[in-house]
């Protein structure tokens, strides 16, 4: 049996477990967000651009506790409160999210493109949303639906390294990031799952935790 095949059957076994059920419930809390208003999807944004480089918890912790005011708070108050969370780049981010609330109208562009295709919106991301690279606008394309874009982090780019498909790079370039998709969706048509539902297991496998 070679490294992938152990990889498929780990992740056949979490699909018969209670982690299955959790994963089940994620992806359809993900499929709802796709209806919900623009507000909704700035703040699943802004909780993009907090994670990127940093605690996944503490991102939703303040995305979470902020609330509305991730729309409103001058970007200094807004740096403040991101640092007494005791989060990485308080002031960068607090920069980012304060210059992605002037993408007014962003969801009906985006909605848009995943019509006529999800990498196109992906692109846009990239382009018009500082703070937002390839993993980022995965990530947050991901929690509002769409089920077709891996999202590629030290945790799951160890998985990949650990199962001898590429060696491990410097850095995640955007390369090596489709290199690495290209090789998870073999997985994902083993399995007969999508991305989003892929990313889910290989994060538990790697943390624990069945998390946005």
């Amino acid at each position: 049996m070679d490294d992938a095949q152990k990889l498929i059957m780990k992740i056949r076994v979490l699909q018969k477990s209670e982690i299955g059920k959790l994963v089940d419930k994620r992806l359809k809390e993900f499929s709802r967000l796709f209806s919900e208003p623009e507000q909704v999807w700035f703040s699943e944004l802004c909780f993009c651009i907090l994670a990127a480089n940093a605690k996944g918890k503490n991102a939703l912790l303040i995305q979470q506790e902020l609330g509305a005011k991730l729309q409103t708070l001058p970007e200094h108050d807004l740096a403040a409160f991101i640092r007494s969370k005791n989060h990485r780049f308080h002031n960068m981010k607090a920069c980012y999210i304060c210059l992605a609330r002037e993408q007014k109208g962003f969801r009906k562009i985006l909605r848009r493109l995943i019509k006529d295709d999800e990498k196109k919106a992906r692109e846009w991301l990239i382009l018009h949303i500082r703070g937002i690279g390839m993993k980022e606008a995965s990530h947050f394309l991901r929690n509002i639906g769409c089920e077709h874009f891996a999202i590629i982090d030290r945790h799951v780019l160890s998985i990949v390294v650990d199962h001898k498909v590429i060696k491990r790079p410097a850095s995640i370039t955007k390369k090596v990031y489709l290199d690495c998709e290209r090789w998870l969706e073999e997985i994902c048509h083993a399995l007969s799952m999508s991305q989003a539902e892929l990313d889910l297991y290989l994060w538990y496998m790697k943390t624990g935790v069945v998390m946005k």
